[in-house]
């Protein structure tokens, strides 16, 4: 799992900055999630969580051996 965190002073000339980096954070997941942050009604820190998944095959994870 990979965590990135960008932070920012949520200023309202800042709108568009946090919602670049909100929309290229989306943009580079295959699966995960993005978290926003806001405090007084501003967003202060967009989160994105990566997840790597793994597809076991049938034969993996059926019986000991």
């Amino acid at each position: 799992m990979t965590t990135t965190r960008t932070e920012r002073n949520g200023h309202d000339g800042q709108k568009a900055e946090w919602l670049e980096v909100v929309r290229k954070n989306v943009a580079a997941l295959r699966y995960g999630s993005v978290q926003i942050t806001v405090h007084d009604g501003r967003v202060t820190q967009v989160e994105s969580i990566e997840k790597t998944r793994f597809v076991a095959s049938r034969e993996e994870g059926h019986g000991l051996k």
